[in-house]
């Protein structure tokens, strides 16, 4: 049945709300029985009635048991994407009012859709943000709390909806591969796609590497050169030049294709950079100027993500003293290389890195400014991609001098399993537990053995956590943070 062929008894049925959790549910409201990762949302029609429900709509039901519905119930064939489309009607297609920028990859996308909005907010544009770790409207940020990099099509669309009553022109949205893959940024109406990198990561669930790209490519599809929301937006699709990604999406775009690079030919290239533990500075290379960008985010990686936000802000029209100025400006993003000082003599760095990919790029940055021994602690998450477990294990092994594993979000998993898949990538290149690291499920003895082997000059990689605020074992949100609980050790051991 399409969006609007309502059967006629229900036509004239006002909906006060829409929620796909049964607990959300209000009085006149439209409960869109999602299918989700552990149980299935149309177990709770009868919650969703006993809270008000006037309608529901989902994927086909018997006939038995559609039968005995107290209420009318719409039957679909992709409950995903009619909970994307009744968002996008009920909050008024906010997009088509937005210039919305989209940023995926596997790592950097936080990183990367913060700078963006820094540099249009340096340029006196209103910006909205939707990311892993934070979300904005016009100045004012919190913290994203809900453990979703993309969150579903009914808040993103909310969000969008609130940018717009609060007058941003712009909105940057991260849109991961799963928030691409069950339709959360349907309806986004993207004008700007941007990539970081892809490499390997979520295979749990798009099973091979091709789907993954598919996945991300998907974003690129949606780039639409006809669509015109009269707001003079230029469509573009920003790729990366020195990653796989670009021979991999640079089919799927219809729209003009601005690339960027450190070591490629590029539309718009970074050269001598200068690293250092505080600061970055490199010369940028536009098609018809050149720039000087001075960050405090450090690592040849953050100039790759200051890149994709560079030539995002380019392809807009932005004049380069903004693109200096919103770099300038950016002081670090929550839990990526966010330094832990309680005045110990070894440095303490809590990233997010959770991936092989950004794991060996952490540790590469961290390596030349550790004088000396570069320690790391970290995890697999429980439930998620196995094959990356011995991946990290031998990349720790390979480029750490000790380090220690241990839970990162375990979930219903079995614990040791998984430090056993991780150790074992370790052992492969010859690493022996007890000699070389160190296998410690709970995480703050974790934290406080590597903490007991630090000495001056040292530096402890915290990697895998970041930002979040909590770890999840079994089914159950713990509150947690790597930060916090660094500081509390480092203050115990003075």
């Amino acid at each position: 049945m399409g969006a609007t062929e309502w059967p006629p008894s229900i036509e004239d049925i006002e909906i006060s709300g829409i929620a796909y959790d049964s607990r959300e549910v209000g009085p006149g409201g439209l409960f869109v029985a999602v299918p989700g990762f552990h149980t299935d949302g149309r177990k709770f029609l009868a919650e969703a009635v006993q809270r008000g429900a006037v309608v529901a709509i989902g994927e086909p039901l018997q006939q038995e048991a559609l039968s005995s519905l107290p209420l009318p119930y719409i039957e679909v064939n992709d409950i995903r994407i009619a909970l994307a489309n009744l968002a996008c009607a009920f909050y008024g297609y906010p997009a088509q009012q937005l210039c919305t920028i989209g940023v995926t990859g596997t790592d950097g996308k936080t990183t990367t859709c913060n700078l963006i909005s820094a540099i249009f907010e340096a340029a006196g544009l209103q910006t909205g943000l939707m990311t892993t770790a934070n979300f904005r409207i016009s100045g004012q940020e919190w913290e994203n709390a809900t453990r979703q990099s993309t969150l579903e099509a009914l808040e993103v669309q909310q969000y969008l909806r609130r940018m717009l009553d609060a007058d941003v022109t712009h909105a940057v949205i991260e849109a991961t591969s799963h928030g691409l893959e069950l339709q959360r940024v349907r309806g986004c109406n993207f004008d700007v796609g941007v990539v970081t990198n892809i490499t390997h990561e979520h295979l749990d669930f798009h099973k091979t590497l091709d789907n993954y790209r598919r996945a991300k490519a998907r974003l690129f599809e949606m780039l639409d050169p006809g669509r015109d929301k009269g707001l003079g937006i230029q469509p573009a699709a920003i790729l990366n030049r020195d990653d796989v990604s670009y021979d991999i999406l640079k089919p799927y775009c219809r729209v003009p294709i601005l690339d960027y690079s450190i070591d490629q030919p590029a539309a718009i290239r970074a050269v001598d950079i200068q690293l250092n533990a505080q600061s970055t500075r490199f010369h940028v290379l536009l098609p018809d100027s050149e720039l000087m960008i001075e960050t405090q985010l450090v690592g040849r990686f953050n100039v790759s993500n200051c890149l994709a936000a560079i030539t995002t802000a380019y392809s807009q029209g932005i004049r380069p003293a903004a693109i200096a100025e919103g770099l300038a400006h950016v002081k670090g993003i929550s839990g990526r290389m966010e330094s832990i000082n309680e005045g110990q003599p070894y440095s303490v760095i809590v990233d997010y890195a959770h991936t092989p990919d950004s794991l060996e790029k952490v540790l590469a940055t961290l390596r030349p400014l550790t004088a000396g021994r570069l320690m790391v602690v970290f995890g697999s998450a429980g439930e998620r991609d196995i094959q990356k477990r011995p991946i990290m294990g031998r990349i720790a092994a390979q480029m750490a001098d000790f380090f220690v594993i241990t839970d990162e979000d375990p979930r219903e998993e079995d614990r040791t399993r998984i430090l056993q898949e991780i150790a074992h990538g370790a052992e492969v290149v010859g690493k022996r537990q007890g000699r070389d690291f160190l296998c410690i499920a709970d995480r703050t003895q974790a934290i406080a053995a590597a903490f007991a082997q630090a000495r001056a000059g040292d530096t402890i990689l915290l990697a895998g956590k970041g930002h979040e605020q909590s770890i999840i074992v079994g089914r159950q949100k713990v509150s947690w943070d790597d930060r916090r609980v660094a500081r509390e050790e480092l203050r115990r051991l003075q």
